[in-house]
């Protein structure tokens, strides 16, 4: 796409083609400027298309073995190991990874930090778009997604955790949904849902804040259902759910960090200046607050193996996979950022945020896969579960990357630059005599 670019091809990022009055169509928006010959031809040429194709002829069967057949047909999940990588990946993953998106809406929409505005977009794209598939994950773990309604509207069940979280996440989907359609409603010209959305864009954060704050402790307190099969290393009845709460934290940071990275490298061209130009410092903001996150993670962990005295457990090999766990994805992180933010290394800073994004998975994973029945045996997944998760993963980077290229999360839309400009230009007076000033045109747009 860059090559195109650069021979002549115009960026769709205006409702307009150039500097001329012909708007693009809704087909030249999903082609991005392209004609459909020029369209096949980069997506042909692009390696990872190949890898996902790939990923896709052997998972979507499997996914479909899976509602035909049932869940024994691509796991080992048994009375023992109920949940596999299904949920512990899928969902106890992909939650707390997606909490960057009411993490940067209180930023800038409460807090008033508008100078994270470039990345907030993104953050809460990564959010909604997390979530969703932590729910596509759980639909393919539950089977019947039709009748997904039913525990939820039909069988009230208020005094269960899980009817908690179901609730919470739907609804916090919905709100996000609502979040990011800002940009969407820009994208295809509707002004007035943009407007809609940014005149309720405060109650949607605190709602977002509200929901976020109860479902991710409320993950960690499920597992409070099954006293004496997780490992007492990462079973605190007391502190679970703020261990869960706590992560998320800083996995939802360095998220947006991680997704940042990738981005810059990989479509640099969908990037306006102000994001590319903003990015790196916005990157050491990031940093700062998923360190101090880090830091009261780490103090956590520590005061609930107190709290509980199970210092005798550190000894054992369990407590060696612990010590490892706290060491890759929160001590080493911490001493990265440190290091990294107090000599402006931006390298080290992504690669920090690459790590602490691997800690938080693997401490989902233990909890609700390798250390749960540490008693019993090791569950080893399926082969086919293995790749269900990884095609359902490609599906969402393919998700991920097809808004990315198309909505203004990394780019400003220019109908509100264009318009402020031309107005000026043309010095529009009022009755009295007094050329309308830039600033009013601009609340006129917003």
């Amino acid at each position: 796409m860059k090559n195109l670019i650069e021979s002549g091809v115009p960026i769709v990022d205006s409702p307009t083609r150039g500097k001329g009055k012909r708007k693009w169509s809704l087909g030249e928006k999903l082609l991005l400027g392209l004609t459909p010959r020029q369209y096949l031809i980069q997506a042909i040429r692009n390696p990872l298309n190949w890898i996902i194709g790939v990923i896709f002829a052997i998972g979507i069967p499997l996914i479909a073995g899976r509602f035909l057949f049932g869940l024994s047909f691509v796991t080992h999940s048994s009375n023992d190991y109920p949940w596999g990588l299904f949920l512990a990946f899928g969902l106890f993953a992909m939650v707390p990874l997606s909490a960057s998106g009411f993490m940067l809406g209180t930023t800038v929409e409460i807090f008033g930090r508008h100078d994270f505005q470039p990345i907030e977009r993104l953050a809460l794209l990564n959010g909604l778009l997390g979530y969703f598939f932590a729910v596509v994950y759980l639909l393919v773990d539950l089977g019947q997604p039709w009748r997904l309604p039913y525990p939820m509207v039909v069988s009230f069940g208020t005094a269960a955790v899980l009817f908690l979280v179901a609730w919470h996440v739907a609804t916090y989907l919905s709100v996000q949904v609502a979040e990011v359609s800002a940009s969407f409603f820009e994208w295809i010209g509707w002004l007035p849902g943009k407007r809609f959305i940014r005149k309720i864009a405060i109650g949607l954060t605190v709602s977002g804040i509200i929901l976020s704050t109860l479902h991710q402790g409320a993950l960690g307190a499920l597992f409070t259902y099954a006293p004496g099969k997780v490992h007492p290393l990462w079973y605190s009845s007391s502190f679970l759910w703020i261990f869960f709460f706590c992560s998320a934290i800083p996995a939802g940071l360095c998220m947006v960090i991680a997704v940042s990275t990738i981005v810059k490298k990989t479509m640099a061209w969908r990037c306006d200046e102000e994001f590319l130009d903003k990015l790196d410092s916005l990157t050491i903001g990031l940093a700062k607050g998923a360190s101090l996150a880090l830091i009261t993670y780490l103090a956590i962990k520590l005061i609930g193996v107190a709290h509980d005295n199970e210092w005798a457990y550190l000894a054992t090999g369990w407590g060696q996979w612990f010590m490892l766990e706290l060491f890759i994805g929160v001590v080493l992180p911490i001493a990265l950022f440190a290091w990294a933010i107090h000599n402006n290394r931006l390298g080290v800073i992504r690669f920090t945020a690459f790590l602490t994004v691997f800690g938080i998975i693997l401490n989902r994973i233990n909890t609700a896969l390798i250390a749960f029945n540490w008693k019993l045996y090791q569950e080893i997944p399926h082969w086919r579960e293995v790749v269900v998760c990884l095609t359902l993963f490609a599906v969402y980077l393919v998700t991920y990357r097809f808004i990315l290229y198309r909505l203004p999360i990394l780019y400003t839309w220019r109908e509100q630059t264009d318009t402020v400009e031309e107005l000026a230009k043309e010095k529009i007076t009022y009755p009295k005599g007094n050329p309308a000033p830039v600033e009013m045109f601009r609340s006129m747009d917003d």
